[in-house]
């Protein structure tokens, strides 16, 4: 990383230039073009990565995730927050407009034998002139807090479609995981009743019965597990679609791992540079800046303009026979006095939008470093399953002969009971690494998450 160190200056020379309002789109250019430069994950560039999942073809997985982005809770939170957003800011651009009320009134009091009548309507306005732009970057500010919102919104969408894939994944894994030792246990159980009929007939030892049985024992210790793994899942699921456990069911999908499921982008640097995160925190950047530049125009004067209109009306209370008044008076008001705490408050947001942007920054090198990272693990989880595979065909032809010189007599019981469990062992190891490097690539897909998450939301 250390090569590019001087573009990345570069790049935070034009960030910091920005005095009254951060251009977010040429930042994000200009992102984009940084990230190309690293040439991270060049070697994954290909296919279009929308809709990765489907690779896995399962109806069940993408039922799944339709289901959690119709009905998750916390989508739906952030969602209502988004539109509070946008509220906010149609509430602060409309304060370009200007503000005021409508009043009618009508009384009516006696005293005495004295009987009054007055009705009045009156229309008071007071329009704020934006002349030094303090209005503008509030609504900068506004716009930009609203578009840091969507881009939480984006990533908790990233989060949802990830975590149910990985919840699916490792469900069936674990789906797997039981029928494999529910078939060791069997066999287990086939071999003790074979040596005890042996041992009666005084051909085998106690010895070799008793390991059976401890190994029996071990791989039936790993059930309870197993059951909980799976509940665990299917809890995780449920509570991402919205639902309870109870709701929910699954049917076994061992096929899952048998479709070819590769790593694909389209455009790698795109897929960094567009990440939710760094998004959201270039818009935090401009939010803060913008309010900086509200704080500094808070030190100049505000213009405005008051206007009054009424109509007075005595005797009567339907407005008739009345008389008319207006008012248009123009008005500077200049906190002259409040300078200091203005003063205060324009350097406390000063320095609110540069710890910002040096946010920003630690975002961004924090995005490469994950990239890199997730792409370390894909080649270690690939390698990992290659040697797993292998050892088990290894393991497996091993216990194979072993069972043949055992029949043959060349071997004892007790080295026929190692080798089971040396292929018990490398079966196991060769599911969890086939579990792992599914997730890796699942896990890659989060990382490099800035295409396919805009195609989502949108």
């Amino acid at each position: 990383m250390s090569k590019y160190k001087l573009t990345a200056l570069v790049v935070a020379g034009l960030l910091s230039g920005c005095a009254s309002k951060i251009d977010e789109q040429q930042q994000q250019n200009q992102l984009q073009e940084f990230v190309a430069k690293t040439q991270i994950a060049a070697q994954l560039q290909g296919q279009d990565e929308l809709n990765w999942w489907q690779q896995l073809n399962s109806t069940q997985l993408n039922n799944l995730v339709l289901s959690a982005r119709a009905n998750n809770h916390d989508l739906h939170t952030s969602q209502l927050q988004l539109q509070s957003a946008l509220a906010r800011l149609g509430g602060q651009k409309a304060q370009y407009l200007p503000q005021g009320a409508v009043a009618v009134d009508a009384t009516r009091s006696s005293t005495g034998n004295v009987n009054t009548r007055q009705s009045e309507a009156n229309v008071n306005l007071d329009w704020q002139l934006d002349l030094f732009g303090k209005i503008t970057a509030l609504v900068d500010a506004a716009n930009a807090g609203a578009m840091s919102q969507a881009e939480q919104l984006r990533a908790l969408h990233i989060e949802v479609v990830t975590s149910v894939v990985k919840g699916f994944v490792s469900f069936q894994g674990n789906k797997q995981k039981q029928q494999i030792i529910n078939l060791q246990i069997e066999a287990l159980e086939q071999s003790i009743a074979v040596l005890r009929a042996r041992v009666e007939e005084g051909v085998a030892n106690e010895l070799d019965l008793n390991r059976t049985l401890a190994q029996l024992k071990q791989q039936q210790a790993l059930l309870p597990d197993i059951e909980y793994a799976q509940f665990r899942d299917l809890a995780t699921l449920a509570t991402l679609t919205g639902q309870l456990p109870a709701d929910l069911t699954l049917v076994d999908e061992q096929a899952l791992f048998e479709h070819a499921f590769t790593v694909s982008l389209a455009t790698p640097s795109d897929a960094i540079a567009l990440r939710p995160d760094i998004s959201q925190a270039l818009f935090e950047f401009s939010q803060a800046n913008s309010l900086s530049v509200a704080a500094s125009k808070a030190l100049l004067p505000d213009i405005s303009l008051t206007a009054f209109a009424g109509v007075l009306s005595l005797d009567n209370n339907q407005l008739s026979d009345t008389t008319q008044q207006w008012q248009v008076a123009p008005r500077i008001q200049w906190s002259l006095l409040s300078y200091p705490a203005l003063l205060a408050q324009r350097d406390a947001q000063q320095y609110l939008s540069e710890a910002a942007y040096s946010q920003y920054q630690q975002v961004v090198l924090e995005a490469l470093a994950q990239s890199e990272l997730s792409l370390q693990l894909l080649v270690k989880q690939t390698q990992q399953l290659g040697y797993a595979k292998a050892r088990y065909e290894f393991a497996n032809n091993a216990f194979l002969q072993a069972q043949a010189m055992y029949q043959e007599g060349q071997i004892p019981y007790l080295e026929l009971l190692d080798a089971r469990q040396d292929v018990l062992i490398a079966q196991e190891n060769a599911i969890d690494s086939t579990i792992s490097s599914l997730l890796a690539k699942v896990d890659t897909y989060q990382v490099f998450n800035g295409r396919w998450s805009y195609a989502l939301v949108n």
